[in-house]
């Protein structure tokens, strides 16, 4: 049996799921044993911001990054969180959102 859990918060007025972790416990022939697993359903992040655009994207400038450009993750499905690595664009085909990244530029 599975232990799910999911967790909601809010960043810049999205609505984030984060992946959840679950225990599934079944029997082998030796001993019970626990496996970990992470649950991510495919839900919309962005119920009602920007909703007219095709995606959404944040510009923030700062004075000290090493980089021109630094996309961080909205999504929460990249593989190289908290970097953006662009898993939001088959997160949005999937579900019809239109999240996009946080973009932070050098001034």
């Amino acid at each position: 049996m599975a232990s799910v859990v999911t967790t909601l918060s809010y960043i810049n007025g999205f609505c984030c799921t984060k992946p959840s972790f679950g225990f599934v416990s079944y029997p082998s022939s030796s001993s019970q044993q626990k496996k970990r697993m992470v649950v991510v359903k495919a839900e919309t992040i962005n119920p009602e911001i920007r909703k007219t655009e095709e995606k959404v994207v944040d510009s923030v400038v700062v004075t000290e990054l090493s980089k021109n450009i630094t996309p961080y993750c909205r999504c929460w499905r990249s593989g190289t969180f908290p970097l953006c690595d662009g898993s939001h664009m088959k997160h949005n085909k999937a579900t019809g959102d239109n999240v996009g990244p946080l973009l932070l530029k050098k001034q």
